[in-house]
């Protein structure tokens, strides 16, 4: 793995002549804690320098933006690594305090002449309250950060952390799944005491969390049980604790809906939009569940849920692209296997050619998670076509098709209109039962015939 190099020895040493420069951040926790963890960008704190002195300081050896003057932060480009990928936070220490509900408004004050232990003592959990002074390499840790990774603990700086940034009981989550920690007994404590502040939150700032989560560990389920445990699921995302206790009777699933589709996200790839299909993929079944005889039937189940998910993806803020994609993995997630060359080549259509890969890995995450050992060989197969398939190149989509829109309207002289797209429509269901029909002067000769059956009212054609 290759290493993110940060600030030269020549920036150090500027620095140094007049202040003291710490490393901070994630960095520095995450080299306490593995190894082999991913290398993170440097973040620095300087004491000892006014602001406006080590902006000038600085400048001198690179790209200088104020864009979080207010609060301290400096943005900074070393010359020597002008590539514009690596921009280092350079701030001053400082005090924060909480103004208004859900840390939307709070006051910064910075000052040089704060200690760099007066700046930990702010910040959220003791693992992320420690920093290395890169004039002696000595780690300065006043809360015991350190400690607490060795007995791999997530703890609180102060007992009123929670109600500064509520933001932090998610966060608190997302990092003990990540790094396989528990909550420290008083922060878990606190945790469920505040755990009503999370609606004060943005749903921009709860996305950003639930992403980190799903991406970053390797077992995202734990934190969603933690989630559920200390009542912050039902806060954030309601219709999955649904989903807790609803057993699945017939011998298919050994977990309750809760527990298999959180299962599902640990099977799944760590790409986003598989990973929150798989969490969403049976979402409705609590509603949709009728018991029979032998069993249960959850019949419509992806229907429903492809609507639900829509709107869970839409209240935390999700992107259009994520939110469609999303939700078509949700409403397919019960394909069948046993297809037709020509079912084969619908499945791609409705899919897309990258698409119908991530539900192929969202079925065989979902066997998985079922406890059951199920078999995915029948996906694999289908795989398999699907790739035959895409190599021979047959039409999927109106863009395929040899004839576009404007050849049907210069042909027969017709207007633009939404009779155009009806034509195109027709001829690529022709197409994709037969491949070999992609002929334009076939296709034209088809396109007459369906206009022709129109005028005469075919009932086919109606």
């Amino acid at each position: 793995m290759e290493k993110i190099a940060g600030l030269s020895q020549k920036i150090i040493k500027a620095i140094l002549e007049k202040g003291k420069v710490y490393e901070v951040g994630g960095a520095v926790r995450d080299k306490y804690i593995s190894p082999i963890l991913p290398d993170k960008d440097k973040d620095y704190l300087v004491t000892g320098i006014p602001l406006d002195e080590l902006c000038l300081l600085l400048s001198r050896f690179g790209k200088v933006d104020l864009v979080g003057k207010s609060f301290g932060v400096i943005k900074f480009l070393p010359f020597d690594r002008f590539d514009g990928e690596h921009v280092f936070d350079i701030t001053l220490p400082r005090k924060e305090y909480s103004t208004g509900p859900g840390h939307k408004d709070f006051k910064v004050e910075y000052d040089h002449n704060l200690k760099v232990e007066d700046d930990l003592l702010r910040r959220d959990f003791t693992i992320n309250a420690m920093a290395e002074d890169l004039a002696t390499g000595a780690l300065v840790d006043p809360l015991n950060g350190r400690k607490d990774i060795k007995k791999r603990l997530i703890r609180i700086t102060h007992p009123h952390s929670f109600q500064d940034d509520p933001l932090r009981m998610l966060r608190g989550i997302q990092f003990a799944a990540r790094f396989e920690f528990e909550l420290e007994k008083e922060t878990e404590k606190s945790l469920q005491e505040n755990v009503d502040l999370i609606t004060t939150v943005s749903p921009e700032r709860i996305q950003e969390e639930l992403n980190k989560l799903l991406l970053k560990a390797k077992y995202p389920s734990a934190g969603f049980r933690l989630m559920q445990k200390v009542g912050l699921l039902e806060k954030i995302l309601p219709e999955l604790a649904a989903g807790v206790g609803v057993s699945q009777p017939g011998g298919y699933h050994a977990y309750d809906v809760f527990e298999h589709s959180i299962l599902t996200v640990d099977f799944a790839p760590r790409d986003l939009v598989i990973r929150l299909a798989a969490l969403f993929h049976d979402i409705s079944k609590p509603e949709t569940k009728v018991l029979v005889e032998g069993g249960a039937t959850f019949y419509g189940h992806e229907k429903k849920g492809a609507q639900v998910t829509q709107r869970i993806l839409k209240r935390l803020r999700y992107s259009n692209q994520i939110t469609e994609q999303v939700t078509l993995l949700v409403d397919k997630h019960m394909f069948t296997t046993a297809v037709t060359d020509k079912g084969v080549r619908r499945l791609i259509r409705k899919m897309g050619e990258e698409l119908v890969f991530s539900l192929l890995e969202l079925r065989r995450a979902d066997v998985a998670a079922q406890g059951r050992e199920g078999s995915t060989k029948d996906v694999d197969e289908l795989e398999e076509r699907i790739r035959l398939e895409l190599k021979k190149k047959p039409p999927f989509g109106l863009k395929d098709l040899k004839v576009n829109g404007h050849d049907i309207m210069n042909t027969f002289n017709i207007p633009p209109s939404p009779l155009v797209g009806q034509i195109l429509n027709y001829l690529l269901e022709m197409v994709l039962d037969d491949p070999e029909l992609n002929q334009k002067e076939r296709l034209l000769k088809e396109a007459e015939f369906f206009l022709r059956n129109i005028s005469t009212g075919s009932p086919e054609q109606k």
